[in-house]
């Protein structure tokens, strides 16, 4: 059993096995945390979700809904969803989706999602107000060797989007979505700056705009 300090356990890696990672989990004082374990580690992130951080993941939530019913492709968005395999993965992002052939992958009535049942999502996002260096660290080796097929991480601090397409277990940074086709990613990037001094409801007139436009460019 951990023995380790609650207040230690937090927003940091901890050595545990499966088992008792589970057993950290249920603990009643982390019923609203998020956690992921990876390498016989976990992390717990009890991290207060502020407003920098919840508006962020407002807009990108918006921009790729937005995007994928004028494109016309199929999507299926999860909001801090949790996925497991046993013994060796388990993961809560911000944002994950299920997109083209895989959008109806989940049933309705499904609660944490077993990936040795499922398949992992297309697409995870990651909203980096203080967690920017683990982020691109621990957790892009985590959905690396998970074959996620893309990963992208938002930048709160520096207004930014990052993302990353993962083949063969590795990852390179990309300009463009490739799960999403012709999604730029200079233009989420600018959503994000236009959100700073705009609302949502202008900065979401401002996408549709911008989509619609490389729609008809098409």
């Amino acid at each position: 059993m951990v023995t380790t300090s609650a207040k230690s356990l937090t927003n940091t890696w901890v050595s545990a096995t499966w088992d008792e990672y589970l057993e950290n989990i249920d603990n009643p004082i982390y019923k609203k945390a998020k956690s992921y374990y990876y390498n016989n580690e976990y992390r717990i992130e009890m991290t207060p979700i502020g407003n920098d951080h919840s508006q962020d993941h407002s807009i990108i939530n918006h921009a790729v809904y937005l995007y994928a019913t004028i494109k016309g492709i199929p999507l299926n968005g999860k909001d801090n969803c949790s996925y497991r395999k046993a013994g060796v993965f388990a993961i809560q992002p911000d944002l994950s989706c299920y997109i083209g052939d895989n959008a109806n992958a989940i049933p309705w009535g499904t609660g944490i999602v077993d990936l040795n049942q499922y398949p992992e999502p297309n697409l995870v996002i990651e909203v980096a107000n203080s967690s920017l260096a683990d982020d691109l660290g621990q957790k892009r080796l985590l959905y690396e060797d998970l074959g996620i097929a893309e990963y992208w991480i938002i930048d709160v601090q520096n207004v930014k989007v990052i993302a990353f397409k993962i083949v063969n277990n590795g990852s390179q940074r990309i300009k463009e979505s490739q799960v999403l086709p012709g999604l730029e990613i200079a233009r989420l990037t600018e959503a994000l700056q236009r959100s700073r001094n705009s609302n949502h409801t202008e900065v979401g007139t401002w996408l549709l705009q911008q989509f619609q436009k490389s729609k008809n460019n098409l």
